[in-house]
């Protein structure tokens, strides 16, 4: 969902600007070095306590001068050149607050905002009472550490940071300058714009760098690709750091997900470029990025199972994954009351998500292999915050789809009929020609499953009309 690119926006591609969750990564790269041996140099566990406002304006633009000396020390880590002379800016907290509720409007238009809210609610993921907006700004305002702007090629400093985690933050952020120049962040993303799982996968790879890059600053001689478990001890130093970011700790687990995805599982996808031919081999993947976000789950799939070192060896067929169609359906087009707010792709990414918040973990890692193509359309109305869901997937086998199905018959249950918001038709499952129908619920609010071989199909908070619309497409092998 577009939602992601608002709240880590390093990419540049909806909302541009906002910054990272430097402060969660830097505690949880502090803890990665204190298990690692021989590290050099050690930062420190947490930020230092404030000195006095004078002091700590002092130690700020201490930091501010050492930019150009960082740019210059993640140059010779990454093998990228300075191109042109960096811009820096110093920001206050209101004045970081003023920057994301400008940038955001000036990059989504209001229906854009809602579409995001929309699906968010039609997928069951929030109450009807989030406002994302509202959750976006006290995000990024708790999150604030620095960030680099490649729409302005800036890099704003937060005028509150210590120096020695100000480095840090500096580290990660010049980075994203330095692959501003050679490879324009903001073309990157947008050329992409109408898929979102296609930008959070080319997130994934622009973030994933910054975080090695950043930790091979923080472990000094040690290589960061000779370190055993890299995400298995950042994801640990994130659950060590939890209670300091409220805002963050309290979020649905979708939402939390997917904002460290780009950094915990992007870094994974990135250190596996590093081992097959290190900094100029990850430098590369930006001509040819992963396609979506089950490629990142899945570097094997990327760089092939056969993947090695020597250069000089054809590489492996990627693996192909489909592009699935969804076209509005007529009826609900020409619905008075009724409009379309968002037609996009969930993605591995999307999915594992979700089946993470309403599911098990196990279910999660299950569909983030076995995603091949999905589109979904949300509808809202007659009245508002009354949403339709409708949604094609496809599977790598139909074994897989039997399976998502399955699952998702499940959330279909606890969501309509368990809750009392509808009622199970009492054919059960059956068979309609070639598709397996496996939910349909009635009443005021309907849902239907059906499977197709490697296709699963639903829509859901249908009323009866739309219901009625939408029967013979969803059981309809095309």
């Amino acid at each position: 969902m577009k939602f992601l690119q608002v709240l880590s926006s390093q990419v540049g591609t909806r909302a541009r600007g906002g910054p990272l969750i430097s402060a969660i990564l830097m505690v949880a790269c502090a803890t990665l070095v204190r298990q690692t041996p021989a590290q050099q140099p050690t930062p420190p566990a947490t930020a230092p306590q404030a000195g006095s406002a004078q002091s700590q304006a002092s130690s700020v633009s201490s930091a501010l001068a050492t930019a150009d000396q960082v740019l210059g020390q993640m140059s010779q880590i990454t093998g990228l050149p300075i191109k042109s002379p960096l811009k820096k800016e110093l920001v206050s907290k209101p004045q970081v607050e003023r920057y994301l509720k400008d940038n955001m409007h000036a990059e989504y238009t209001p229906a854009e905002l809602h579409g995001e809210e929309a699906a968010l609610k039609a997928f069951g993921i929030v109450e009807p009472s989030f406002n994302l907006e509202d959750f976006l700004v006290t995000f990024y305002t708790e999150q604030a550490a620095g960030f680099y702007d490649p729409h302005r090629q800036t890099m704003f400093m937060a005028d509150w940071v210590e120096p020695e985690q100000q480095k840090i933050v500096l580290a990660h952020e010049l980075t994203h300058a330095l692959q501003d120049q050679s490879f324009d962040l903001w073309r990157f993303a947008h050329s992409v714009r109408d898929n979102d799982d296609a930008v959070n996968a080319r997130e994934a790879l622009v973030e994933g760098y910054a975080t090695l890059s950043m930790m091979q600053v923080m472990l000094g001689t040690l290589p960061i690709e000779n370190v055993p478990s890299l995400d298995t001890m950042l994801e640990q130093g994130v659950k060590q750091s939890m209670s300091q970011f409220p805002v963050f700790s309290r979020a649905p687990f979708f939402l939390r997900f997917q904002l460290l995805f780009p950094y915990v599982q992007g870094m994974e996808f990135c250190r596996r470029a590093l081992e097959l031919g290190g900094w100029n081999r990850l430098n590369q993947t930006f001509a040819d990025p992963p396609r979506n976000t089950r490629e990142i789950f899945k570097p094997n799939l990327y760089f092939g199972d056969s993947a090695t070192e020597d250069s000089s060896k054809p590489a492996a067929a990627r693996v192909q994954t489909s592009d699935v169609a969804l076209s509005p359906p007529d009826a609900l087009e020409h619905t008075a009351g009724v409009r379309r707010v968002e037609d996009n792709v969930m993605g591995a990414l999307g999915y594992y998500s979700l089946f993470g918040q309403l599911l098990t973990d196990q279910e999660s890692k299950k569909v983030s292999a076995t995603w091949s193509g999905d589109r979904y359309l949300i509808y809202e109305g007659p009245s508002p915050g009354q949403f339709l869901l409708i949604s094609r997937t496809r599977w790598t086998t139909p074994e897989a789809a039997a399976d998502f199905c399955a699952d998702y018959r499940t959330i279909l249950l606890n969501r309509w009929i368990r809750s009392g918001l509808s009622k199970e038709d009492d054919g059960g499952i059956h068979m309609a020609g070639t598709a397996t129908i496996l939910l349909r619920a009635t009443g005021a609010r309907r849902a239907m499953l059906v499977r197709h071989a490697d296709e699963c199909r639903w829509f859901e908070g249908a009323s009866k009309e739309q219901a009625d619309a939408l029967t013979s497409w969803i059981e309809s092998p095309r």
